[in-house]
């Protein structure tokens, strides 16, 4: 297995990346321990020394961001050359968990009774998830700090795990496991490796999700309506299995194959993110999914790590070609430059800004994942097996591979010169490979070594130059860099543009910047003004306009900044890298017609139709998921949701019911949206809102899978002057309930 380098043998040179990766050491370096760890101490019943942070470290998935911040003080630790300031946080922060920990070893910022509500399908925000998070730190300060306290914790927290799992039964183990857990099988192996307790490996098998993993092995696409951050570390950590027992368990490794190729290929935009609202869509529509809320950043980050062990594995080129397109344009846009704050969403609908978190206000998931993001930046340039030496990613940086006692620097900016240098730096002469990726966007790449063609070998995209190496050796890489367009599978005339590996995007400036809450104080851009999102193109075809593209969009001299020719924008729009795009509404996607034809007039009567609908919208709940469904309040009793035949669900037992609080409108009519499927329901439910009987639905005629769309008028009368009703799903005594699916809406009169 190809292996990497630590995260201090790997020096940035590179201005953006350094700015990107001191913003957030000051950011780490900004927070109060105690007031991270104040939940873990009322937890254990202990007097806190601080009061909590709010936003999400204020409700039930307290102490997910604790987990985060292990993780990323650990890697800065590294990454600073072993700073011992942040060592000395480090043990702070061990000795500080270590009172915390009960002699169970259970160790949270919220009671262990959050897991018996999972257990007994009670409503409950993914504590699972949070101890994830929580044992992914921990592991994260044992190998980059080696810190014997947090071994011990560690060791703990597995055993419970053990403990608490071992009790489940078939039924309770289908429950865990229909609610989020993050990748529990993924952090379970990683102690495993630590401890060697084969216990800890049957805890984190446990996790395993074999019913999932089966179709996705086949190569059958079942992502539809699926929540991808719930689902990406189920197959993190059964890829972790294949590291762990190698090829006796390589179904894991074709699972974790056909997955990555499923998302990647199905799933994702140009810049590398995929979802939307945080879900996956249906195989190959994107262009009809693009709205404000694409690309949750968390996404992003796990199938990184996954594409990352996958290169690892495999010494694949199309895995690190993934690695350097969603790193740049995914992982380096998510990060405000200035603030060094982070992302939730990056939207891929035209006309909407980037949203970033609040230092101390809000501590989203995203936030977590983006303090890891940053303080590992260079941990995927360069990596080595037995002789040979790999680049991976061509920025301005160094390695020192210690065990060869050599020193490779890179001196690369892609953004103005078509060009890669590298000198080696070497004691003696060195036999060893260089393994130089043929980056998938050049169309042509040449290789000199001290001015002399250089003579090489290519295997699995890779210029592999086996030599012996001198002090003060010159490699020259020089690429053919063009502009070029990317389709989206439903809609061929939706295009973004690259240059390079970089995507383009088109400042539309800072009107009404303004932002809207959703989820559980999540910030997302408001619906844009009446923004274009298409160009027409003139006295050409679209067929001609890509075929000849770099006549039609040309690079300014002397800037990385790109001009429309023959078209209606040919003097507005400018396309820019869009990582480096933090302060107006942008256009990655732009639609392209052809001027006086039919497909325009349509296209505008048909954007008009959809902006009148979005603007009618009034408040809407994600069925089964579960930071939108806390934060309106859910209610019930004997209810679950789940996944059945690409849609997600919530249902009710016999006697049983589920509720939820919506936002309606006193000015203008409100109506009640949804759907359901009847599932196991033979007689009907009713549908209340605060109370009063709304309707009775009768499953009369319909059958298991059928979907009926309702649209209800909300009586005045049953909210008056109040901004918002509760709707309540209730089944009939003595039978189930239907499956309600997707999205509940209120909205008012298209």
């Amino acid at each position: 297995m190809i292996q990497s380098f630590s995260l201090s043998q790997v020096k940035l040179k590179e201005p953006y990346l350094n700015n990107a990766f001191q913003k957030e050491l000051d950011y780490l370096m900004s927070f109060d321990c105690d007031r991270l760890l104040s939940n873990f101490r009322l937890t254990r019943g202990l007097t806190p020394k601080a009061k909590c942070y709010e936003g999400w470290e204020d409700t039930e998935i307290r102490g997910h961001s604790l987990g985060h911040y292990l993780t990323a003080l650990a890697q800065a630790y590294t990454t600073t050359d072993y700073n011992n300031t942040i060592y000395k946080r480090l043990q702070y922060l061990m000795e500080e968990l270590s009172l915390c920990q009960f002699q169970s070893g259970y160790l949270s910022a919220f009671p262990e009774e959050f897991f018996d509500r999972v257990e007994t399908g009670k409503p409950v925000w993914v504590p699972w998830y949070t101890m994830h998070k929580i044992i992914s730190g921990l592991v994260n300060v044992y190998n980059h700090a080696k810190l014997d306290s947090a071994l011990a914790i560690l060791s703990g927290i597995g055993d419970w795990v053990y403990n608490r799992s071992d009790k489940w039964t078939p039924q309770i183990h289908d429950r865990v496991l229909s609610v989020e857990y993050g990748g529990m099988n993924d952090c379970m192996y990683e102690v495993y490796k630590i401890t060697q307790n084969e216990n800890h490996a049957v805890a984190a098998h446990r996790f395993d999700e074999i019913k999932l993993f089966e179709p996705i092995h086949d190569g059958k696409d079942i992502l539809n309506n699926r929540h991808a951050n719930t689902t990406i570390p189920k197959f993190l950590g059964a890829l972790n299995r294949y590291v762990v027992y190698g090829e006796k368990e390589a179904y894991y490794l074709t699972v974790c194959k056909q997955f990555w190729d499923i998302v990647t290929k199905n799933h994702s935009y140009i810049t590398g993110g995929n979802s939307e609202w945080e879900h996956f869509g249906e195989p190959d529509i994107l262009d009809a999914e693009r709205t404000e809320a694409n690309c949750e950043t968390c996404n992003t980050y796990n199938m990184l790590k996954m594409t990352r062990t996958l290169f690892q594995i495999t010494g694949d080129s199309k895995y690190s070609d993934f690695y350097e397109t969603t790193f740049i344009n995914a992982i380096l846009s998510s990060q405000n430059p200035q603030t060094g704050m982070t992302t939730y969403f990056q939207p891929m609908a035209t006309g909407y800004f980037k949203v970033y978190s609040k230092p101390f206000e809000h501590f989203w998931c995203c936030t977590g994942t983006g303090m890891e993001n940053f303080s590992k930046l260079n941990d995927s340039f360069y990596f080595h097996e037995e002789d040979k030496l790999y680049v991976n990613m061509y920025f301005s940086s160094s390695v020192n591979w210690e065990e060869k006692k050599i020193r490779l620097s890179q001196d690369t900016n892609l953004l103005n010169m078509d060009k890669a240098v590298f000198r080696i730096n070497t004691e003696a002469e060195s036999s060893f490979t260089l393994c130089l990726r043929i980056p998938a966007w050049s169309e042509g790449t040449s290789i000199q070594i001290n001015d002399v063609p250089a003579s090489y070998t290519l295997k699995d995209g890779y210029a592999c130059i086996t030599r012996t190496w001198n002090d003060n050796d010159v490699i020259d890489m020089t690429f053919k860099t063009v502009i070029r367009y990317h389709e989206l599978p439903d809609n061929k005339n939706a295009v973004a543009f690259t240059y390079g590996p970089v995507v383009l995007s088109a400042g539309l400036g800072t009107e009404e910047l303004e932002e809207s809450t959703t989820g559980v104080q999540v910030k997302i851009p408001k619906k844009p003004m009446a923004v274009k999102d298409y160009i027409v193109i003139r006295q050409s075809d679209i067929k001609s306009f890509k075929e000849h593209l770099s006549e039609h969009l040309v690079k300014t001299e002397g800037k990385m900044e790109f001009r429309l020719k023959s078209t209606d924008e040919d003097d507005r729009l400018i396309f820019t890298p869009h990582y480096q795009q933090h302060k107006e509404r942008y256009g990655i996607y732009w639609i392209l017609v052809e001027e006086n034809s039919d497909t325009l007039n349509n296209y505008i009567k048909q954007k008009r139709h959809l902006e009148l609908v979005k603007a009618a919208e009034i408040d809407s709940i994600q069925i089964g998921n579960d930071q939108y469904e806390l934060s309106h309040n859910i209610q019930g009793k004997d209810t679950e949701s789940g996944d059945r035949d690409g849609f997600h669900y919530r249902t009710a037992k016999a006697g049983g019911w589920f509720g939820y609080d919506l936002q309606v409108c006193d000015s203008e009519d409100t109506y009640l949206q949804f759907g359901y499927m009847p599932g196991d329901c033979k007689k009907g439910f009713y549908v209340e809102i605060n109370n009063t009987e709304l309707s009775h639905e009768s499953m009369e005629g319909k059958s298991w899978r059928d979907i009926t769309e309702r649209s209800y008028l909300i009586p005045k009368e049953l909210y008056q002057d109040s901004p918002c009703v509760t709707v309540k799903f209730r089944t009939e005594e003595e039978d189930s309930m239907a499956r309600i699916i997707e999205v509940i809406k209120t909205s008012k009169k298209v």
